[in-house]
């Protein structure tokens, strides 16, 4: 089963429309299609962005409801612990820790909409692609 690292901005676009990409990506995770990979900092950020007032206005999730999402997606992750950061790595310093997850958790992909930030992860041999190329990727396999 494929390691995936998600960035945050793919987890909101996946709560924003049923019906793209990123959703698609979280829906085969839930499906154990796709082994998730999540550290404690990386989680942290989901909470904390998935509860911006101009998230929720669009995803429509309470408070509560975000909790459960975020619930189901710990129960589901596979925990990464950083035992070594890679800083600075990353273009942008908000993207080190998710770069740092792939990582550490020996990732095949970091699926992300901002693909040039993460080119450092070439290095690692891990894949850098947006979820539409991951899906088109993974269908050819």
């Amino acid at each position: 089963m494929k390691r995936v690292d998600i960035d945050t901005s793919v987890v909101v676009a996946a709560l924003r429309s049923r019906l793209g990409a990123s959703n698609l990506l979280l829906r085969q995770v839930a499906d154990s299609q796709l082994s998730l990979l999540l550290s404690p900092a990386l989680f942290l950020e989901y909470e904390e962005v998935l509860k911006r007032p101009e998230h929720r206005l669009v995803h429509r999730l309470r408070e509560e409801q975000v909790d459960e999402f975020l619930a189901e997606i710990a129960a589901i992750a596979v925990p990464v612990d950083l035992h070594y950061q890679w800083r600075p790595l990353a273009s942008d310093p908000s993207d080190e820790m998710v770069l740092e997850t792939a990582i550490n958790g020996q990732a095949d992909a970091l699926i992300t909409f901002n693909v040039q930030d993460f080119e450092a992860a070439k290095r690692f041999r891990i894949s850098v692609l947006t979820p539409g190329q991951f899906l088109r990727r993974s269908h050819h396999e």
